[in-house]
């Protein structure tokens, strides 16, 4: 039998063997001689033979071993403390291995690929079995490549363990690959790690002061660059803190003339039962009183971190209780997907016409179609009722506040999706979210938010537009930052304020970010990379392996 490569320091000795599950090659090594690994002097007298038996690749659809003839050789120099030495493959094979380093190599790139469990599955189809604890010690073995001193990186967090331990990557933005994983997201590590590389000349990161700070003592040399995708999140987060507090202020607006409130199929969500409007009474309370309870703390003085430490809540929670000028009530539930919404009309037209008889109206639209039971007509004629019931049943709106009732007030959306209509320029809105827009501006301050809101991301969008490698620095962005940092400084909502005393001081990072074009675009496009090998490893992957398998597959 032929092999069809060559095995090398190896001639194949005779016929290749058949076994039951895979092949055996005898082989022999092509040197004449043997040196000694103590004193090197060269040895023709053979002691003896024995064989070696390591797995090699596989030919055709099996598994393949070589038989490899190893000669034991007599040292012929009296001084060398070695009498007898074994001639051995370098090339091949490692001492004591048994596999050739072409099948650990091979084993090894597919457990960077697959991981362990998956690199092991894999490899029993390609007929180079190995257990995936191997797989994985085979990755850990390769050696580290050693890549160029950067000149541009990128640096971001990704989530180790989300909401519990982040970690930091760092990316070369000129080659477009990992360079290293941090265990931290601290200053001091980060500084740690630009320390090695003198030649940093930009650093792109997010507006966490740790990485400024891990910048400016690792790398105090190197231009720090604002990520422009950062900023543009963090305006709408801004944005969004400060209608947690005024949203019920803006509810209460009027609707603008010509502009009416979209329904949904049904004016609004079912009627709740006298049981679940107590329950939520009372959970209203509780929030109500830990609403108080923040305002007074954060009113004598105390800092957010430990009004959260001391209550139990979430520091998120806390920041908005304190910024917010209100209570921030829950909104009322709107209408959501129902059975019952394609015969709405039907009902709401034989309701009109007088019958309230809600078995006789089931029985109706279950002719139609209608695959649910009664009860959801019972409670859609309860609501719309006019004549009493025969049983004495209370009607329900006895016990209803006035925040369920239909037509209290016009709808507003949650102050998320606000946040990001505010955010967009008019001509991504269409007619309805430009009328809600609209209708918030009646307020003076939410005026002037919406108009700083749209000027800043005007101002950073063009930025990223324009700017390519080749471009020169734009010097009119970076005055157009600083009239919009000053004028929003005086702002009247408090979070646009901050934010804006946030940019002030990290103005170089976000004059740099409106005139370079670099970004960490590169290190979030990574992370997406990271999060696919961690769910790989179904979470089980420590930093080490996760390190090799992004630095050795780039």
């Amino acid at each position: 039998m032929n092999i069809p490569f060559a095995i090398p320091e190896c001639r194949v000795a005779h016929l290749v063997e058949r076994r039951d599950d895979h092949l055996v090659v005898p082989v022999r090594l092509d040197a004449a001689t043997g040196c000694c690994p103590e004193c090197g002097q060269a040895s023709r007298s053979v002691h003896s033979r024995y064989h070696r038996h390591p797995a090699d690749l596989p030919l055709s659809t099996s598994q393949t071993k070589l038989r490899i003839e190893v000669r034991r050789f007599y040292c012929l120099n009296p001084t060398c403390r070695r009498r007898t030495f074994a001639e051995t493959p370098t090339d091949l094979l490692a001492p004591h291995s048994r596999r050739t380093r072409r099948l650990g190599e091979a084993q090894a790139r597919v457990g960077l690929t697959c991981g362990g469990a998956g690199g092991a599955r894999l490899l029993a189809h390609l007929h180079m079995p190995a257990s995936r604890a191997t797989v994985l010690r085979l990755v850990t073995r390769m050696p580290m490549p050693d890549t160029p001193a950067p000149i541009r990186v990128g640096i971001d967090d990704w989530a180790i363990r989300k909401g519990s331990r982040y970690g930091t990557i760092v990316v070369d933005l000129d080659l477009q690959r990992v360079i290293d994983l941090l265990p931290d997201r601290t200053a001091p590590t980060v500084a740690g790690r630009l320390e090695r590389h003198s030649g940093v000349e930009l650093v792109a990161r997010d507006r966490s002061t740790e990485y400024a700070r891990g910048a400016s003592l690792g790398a105090p040399q190197a231009q720090q660059v604002a990520d422009r995708w950062h900023l543009l999140t963090n305006i709408r987060q801004a944005v969004e803190r400060w209608l947690h507090g005024a949203h019920a202020r803006l509810r209460s607006l009027p609707l603008l003339p010509g502009s009416t409130a979209h329904p949904a199929r049904r004016s609004r969500a079912f009627a709740r039962s006298t049981t679940e409007l107590e329950a939520g009474a009372q959970s209203r309370m509780r929030w109500q009183a830990s609403y108080d309870e923040v305002r007074r703390r954060h009113a004598g003085g105390e800092p957010l971190l430990a009004i959260a430490r001391a209550m139990g809540l979430a520091r998120a929670t806390v920041r908005k209780y304190a910024s917010a000028e209100t209570f921030p009530a829950r909104l009322p539930h709107g209408a959501g997907p129902s059975l019952l919404d394609p015969h709405v009309a039907y009902l709401a037209g034989r309701i009109d016409k007088g019958c309230e008889n809600a078995m006789a109206l089931w029985r109706e639209i279950r002719e139609q179609g209608y695959p649910g039971t009664s009860r959801q007509v019972h409670r859609f004629v309860a609501e719309r009722r006019t004549r009493p019931v025969r049983s004495g049943r209370k009607p329900r709106c006895a016990t209803a506040s006035d925040s369920q009732r239909p037509g209290t007030e016009a709808p507003l959306p949650p102050a998320r999706q606000l946040a990001w209509l505010i955010v967009q320029p008019n001509s991504m809105l269409d007619e309805g979210e430009a009328a809600v827009v609209s209708r918030i501006e009646q307020d003076d301050t939410a005026r002037a938010v919406t108009g700083l809101a749209r000027r800043f991301t005007v101002l950073v969008r063009a930025a990223g537009k324009r700017k390519t490698v080749a471009d020169d620095p734009d010097e009119d962005a970076a005055a157009d930052i600083a009239a919009w940092i000053t004028q929003a400084r005086t702002c009247d909502a408090p979070a646009i304020a901050t934010f804006a005393s946030g940019l002030d001081a990290d103005i170089a990072a976000v004059r740099a970010a409106l005139t370079e074009p670099w970004s960490s675009g590169q290190a979030e496009g990574q992370i997406n990379r990271l999060k696919l090998i961690k769910r790989q490893c179904y979470g089980r992957a420590g930093l080490d392996l996760l390190k090799r398998r992004m630095v050795l597959a780039a």
